[in-house]
């Protein structure tokens, strides 16, 4: 059994105070296991569309609301006291219920969802969010009663393709906000854990109720065998003693399963406990066996639902969130129907729907229609650059699409551009007057005068010059993000209209040393994206003090034969590959000896002659080249790459 230890949210940095002091927290007072009737794929879509139908929502905050994030807190505070209390249970020699063991054996799971929350919920996370206008979840983001939905309608059993439909189809009734599909994935945790709350707090009124019971029914033994026994009379009067702490409401249903299981092969004339529960529960309604099914069904649907939650916990885990936003997003989907976005990699992809939500925000338009607003400056480019929605929305086209929107940009955008806008002059503005102001605080601090002052100030200029440039590369830092440049996805391979050419300058001076770099180049080749892709071994013999050597013909005639191998082993439709281009040496005056012309840079040079059409460069009988080479990479020799790069 794993150790116990004290967890709670409160330990996690979690933002306190979402909404302010909670005014409406009825939706958490109620107990009842978040479990409705179980909706197939078809009825869940129909589903969705009724409450995409249903369900008003604001931007403003309506009402007050307990915060989820202490909601959340709380939650952990109760599953760890049923975690705790269930493994006193267990290790007493106690039974527990299936659903308690899959508490104890998935703990961990607990925690891992726990801290993913803690992760993913900053502050003001839900706060720009549209909220619900009425109904149960007042007040919330619209994403939880969509996530709750979800949850009450499978039985907590997560699905990806099934959540995907069930999410378009609430789409094509009201779309949501790119922030609403990526708190999907946090909210459906936060739902998951209030669910396993539920029925932990189920399993520990469960078990306290069935101690009462079995206190009651051992009381009522121990009497009963004492009267057999002789020692006394177990009269109408003692019974009604012990049974007086039920009152003459109505029995709870787990205590009278419970007392009926303790009672079952007992006598009932002998033991009168079975009469009177008969009776109460005729009262009630209800019979021994209407009770004691409904404790089974009970208890078989709690340890069905523990068991979807641990599982979906795992899932929530292993699905890639980002493949199902771009699964489910309409502007996504929008994007890709009007240009080349779905060919650019994931941080272009997201780069632009941010712009979109900082765009919709700092205006009256929503994110579909500053979509297509770029999507209109982009048709109207004139060029292939600006007719990308990319030039509107993270391009130079970006001051016009927000004079289009009337976009009013934050404090915080104002203060980032103004940072950017100073460039150079603004860095060296910085650092001297961080400069200044560390000597001066210096010198201030020294308390000295007159020549000694003048002294120290000279002394100290270099070491205030550093600490400045230290302040102003730490405020550039936090302040000024980086920008990500723009790039193709390429998950394909690279197209043929943008074929590349990998050129490796060597040196060859062995047969070892030429094996080395014939293997290096074909692991270049298996660990590349593939596609248009050709590799090229740029060579020089070493420096020699003839033109040739007699070793020449023999490293270039081994060097020809493995790329003929590599070639022949990895075949290509479009010409060769692999490539050799071996150059013959020249005499230099200035080393005094017949080397590669400029070396390194001579071989770069001279294949970019070469690709463009050249005919007098020194490379040695070249082969047919690509004729469309579009982007040569050079790598060292000792170069190792990454899979897929």
């Amino acid at each position: 059994m794993r150790p116990l230890r004290r967890f709670s949210l409160s330990d996690l940095p979690l933002p306190r105070g979402l909404f302010g002091p909670a005014r409406n927290a009825g939706l958490w007072q109620d107990k009842s296991i978040i479990r409705e009737d179980l909706f197939g794929t078809e009825r869940l879509e129909h589903h969705a569309r009724t409450l995409a139908a249903a369900q008003p929502v604001t931007i403003t905050q309506p009402v007050r609301v307990t915060p989820l994030t202490h909601r959340v807190r709380d939650n952990a505070d109760v599953l760890l006291d049923t975690f705790r209390s269930s493994a006193q249970w267990l290790q007493a020699g106690e039974t527990i219920t299936p659903a308690a063991e899959w508490l104890l054996d998935n703990f961990h799971l607990v925690e891992q969802q726990l801290r993913q929350i803690a992760d993913d919920l900053p502050p003001g996370y839900y706060r720009q969010l549209p909220k619900l206008g009425q109904g149960p979840f007042v007040g919330y983001p619209r994403v939880l009663g969509i996530a709750w939905a979800y949850v009450a309608h499978t039985d907590s059993l997560l699905s990806g393709s099934v959540l995907t439909r069930f999410v378009k189809a609430y789409q094509e009734v009201q779309p949501l906000m790119i922030g609403e599909l990526w708190a999907i994935a946090i909210t459906l945790r936060i739902v998951l854990i209030e669910n396993m709350r539920r029925l932990a707090t189920q399993i520990t009124e469960a078990r306290h109720l069935r101690a009462t019971a079995d206190a009651l029914v051992d009381r009522v033994l121990a009497k009963t065998k004492a009267a057999a026994s002789g020692s006394g009379h177990f009269t109408a009067h003692a019974l009604e003693a012990a049974v007086a702490p039920y009152g003459d409401g109505p029995l709870p249903e787990i205590v009278a399963a419970q007392i009926a299981k303790r009672l079952r092969g007992y006598d009932p004339v002998e033991i009168p406990l079975h009469g009177w529960l008969a009776e109460r529960l005729v009262r009630q309604g209800s019979s021994i066996d209407t009770v004691v099914m409904h404790a089974q069904m009970r208890q078989g649907a709690s340890n069905v639902t523990m068991r979807n939650i641990v599982t979906s916990m795992r899932l929530v885990s292993e699905l890639d969130w980002a493949d199902f936003f771009e699964e489910v997003s309409l502007i996504d989907s929008r994007l890709c129907d009007a240009s080349d976005f779905a060919d650019l990699d994931f941080p272009t992809r997201n780069s632009y729907r941010t712009a979109i939500e900082v765009l919709s925000r700092g205006s009256d338009l929503s994110e579909t229609e500053v979509t297509e607003l770029a999507l209109a400056q982009a048709a109207a480019g004139d060029d292939p650059v600006s007719r990308d929605p990319g030039h509107a929305l993270i391009g130079p086209g970006r001051a016009a699409l927000e004079q289009t929107i009337g976009f009013t940009p934050p404090f915080r955008i104002k203060a980032h551009r103004f940072l950017r806008s100073l460039g150079l002059r603004g860095y060296l503005g910085g650092i001297v007057v961080a400069s200044i102001l560390v000597l001066g605080f210096a010198l201030w601090f020294s308390g000295a005068t007159g020549p000694a002052l003048i002294l120290l100030a000279l002394t100290g200029l270099a070491a205030a010059a550093e600490a400045g440039t230290a302040l102003a590369n730490l405020v550039i830092t936090r302040s000024i993000t980086p920008r990500h440049l723009p790039g193709l996805d390429l998950v394909h391979g690279i197209p043929p209209h943008l074929r590349t050419l990998v050129a490796v300058p060597v040196l060859l001076s062995g047969t070892a040393d030429l094996n080395d770099q014939i293997d290096q180049l074909e692991v270049h080749h298996l660990s590349s994206t593939g596609g248009a892709l050709h590799f090229a071994l740029l060579s020089d013999g070493p420096d020699a003090g003839t033109e040739t050597t007699p070793d020449d013909a023999r490293l270039i005639a081994e060097a020809r034969a493995a790329i003929a191998r590599l070639n022949n082993t990895y075949p290509n439709a479009n010409g060769d590959r692999f490539l050799l281009l071996h150059r013959r040496r020249l005499w230099n005056d200035a080393e005094g000896a017949w080397l590669g012309w400029e070396r390194k840079r001579g071989k770069l040079e001279e294949l970019n002659r070469l690709l463009r059409g050249a005919t007098d460069t020194t490379f040695l009988s070249p082969p047919a080249m690509p004729q469309d080479i579009r982007f040569v990479i050079t790598l060292d020799a000792d170069t190792r790459v990454l899979r897929d790069t």
